[in-house]
């Protein structure tokens, strides 16, 4: 049988069994399973437990529990709300001034934690009762809070960077070095938005009324509880970026860093340890279960011809490499709304990539385009994750078609910044290719 309808089989059989509702690890673990059984031989399947241990022992994975724990501690050790108070002196009597303040938060947090789910659900709890209480439109106030959320995927140290690295074998300081700009951009791009908005209707985002706005000594006491997390932060992904540390050694740092902010801060409790350690068992434990099911799903599909049907496919190609990367980024677009961000790079990592690197693209690039789509999953209908987080925080008179509507715009400035990264290859590469040899 070709390798073309193995491929076929392959993925017919990924979409069936995801549509019975069986969980993606089991998914991807199974069909591995079942094609090395008929497709490489009964005596291949000790080839499955290889892989489950090499996974295993691989170092930069103890980084995902670490950036996590890195994350969670800050989350829930009051620095949200040092950072949330600190914003609302500073900016919050401009028109729409918390909603900005609120992407700057997110933008911070993404830093910390890795994770869209922390920051997501965070603001959601601190600084949606805040806007509305000044009276922001559901919509400013929903979608601001859900795409700033979804930084966390795309600003270092992002865990879905870590999953992209391991299945496309690059360089995880690399990209985190290239979502770093795209990340600030996307930021600045969606404060920009919200800014223009509110000083052209002040009534979607009034400002702080002037008896509640803080004195400049106020201000100024503020910074104060916001330094050493910015300081950890930079601590962190700066000595991945200089090369002093690798992923691995600088979330450790950052995880220890997290528990001394938080002592500092006064916050550093048993329930909040506890909290952090229970909350990384379940997040890790779930990532990595995902990443042995899916490094058996590639290698078996690598060792049944992948690479050979890949190089045939670019030979025939009668059409612009542009024309095909065009391609591959609306693929991503769509199986975003109906998939998992994760699951979604273990499948098409394996064939995408190869095919990348054979039209001369940069696959650090390509990387974080392939990230930056990822980021519009967590926001687009019907399955955006951050949509369903927001949904358990949001009052009961917000609808589900509500939050819908309210990151509709964030969404165009995604694909606007997906768009400019295409153009402008530099956006993404300069840093890595200035920082890391």
């Amino acid at each position: 049988m070709g390798t073309g309808i193995v491929t076929i089989l392959l993925f017919v059989s990924i979409i069936f069994f995801l549509a019975l509702g069986i969980p993606l690890v089991f998914v991807l673990g199974g069909v591995a399973v079942i094609f090395t059984y008929f497709f490489l031989g009964p005596e291949m399947l000790y080839f499955s437990a290889s892989i489950a241990f090499g996974i295993m022992d691989n170092f930069i994975l103890i980084s995902i529990p670490l950036f996590v724990f890195m994350g969670v501690v800050l989350q829930h050790s009051g620095i949200a709300e040092k950072l949330y108070e600190m914003i609302q002196k500073w900016i919050g009597g401009v028109p729409g001034g918390l909603a900005m303040g609120t992407v700057v938060i997110c933008t911070i947090f993404a830093a910390m934690a890795g994770i869209s789910a922390a920051a997501t659900v965070t603001m959601g709890t601190i600084a949606l009762p805040s806007m509305f209480k000044h009276h922001y439109h559901k919509d400013l106030a929903v979608g601001s809070i859900s795409a700033g959320g979804a930084l966390g995927i795309l600003i270092p140290p992002s865990v879905l960077m870590i999953i992209y690295g391991l299945f496309a074998d690059e360089s995880i300081g690399k990209l985190f070095a290239g979502g770093v700009f795209p990340g600030l951009m996307m930021a600045m791009f969606f404060i920009v938005y919200i800014g223009i908005r509110a000083w052209m209707n002040p009534d979607l985002a009034p400002p702080v009324p002037r008896e509640d706005r803080a004195s400049w000594s106020e201000k100024m006491s503020s910074l104060r509880g916001v330094l050493l997390p910015i300081a950890l932060v930079v601590v962190v992904l700066g000595s991945i970026f200089k090369g002093i540390a690798t992923p691995t050694e600088a979330a450790a740092v950052g995880a220890m860093g997290s528990l001394v902010c938080a002592l500092i801060n006064g916050t550093l409790t048993w329930n909040v340890v506890k909290m952090a350690c229970y909350f990384t068992l379940s997040l890790s434990c779930m990532i990595i279960w995902i990443i042995i099911g899916g490094s058996c799903l590639t290698s078996v599909y690598t060792a049944i011809g992948a690479v050979d049907l890949i190089k045939e496919l670019v030979t025939m190609m009668p059409v612009s490499k542009y024309v095909v990367l065009i391609g591959l980024q609306s693929s991503l677009f769509l199986l975003g709304m109906v998939l998992d961000p994760g699951g979604i790079i273990m499948i098409c990592t394996p064939v995408f990539v190869p095919l990348i690197k054979s039209l001369g693209f940069d696959p650090v690039w390509f990387g974080v385009l392939f990230i930056v789509n990822m980021e519009m999953a967590y926001l687009t209908p019907p399955f955006g994750f951050n949509l369903f987080y927001m949904k358990t925080i949001v009052p009961t008179d917000v609808s589900m078609m509500d939050i819908y509507r309210s990151v509709l715009p964030f969404v165009l400035l995604q694909l606007l910044c997906l768009i400019l990264l295409i153009l402008f290859p530099q956006i993404v590469l300069w840093l890595p290719n200035l920082l890391i040899q």
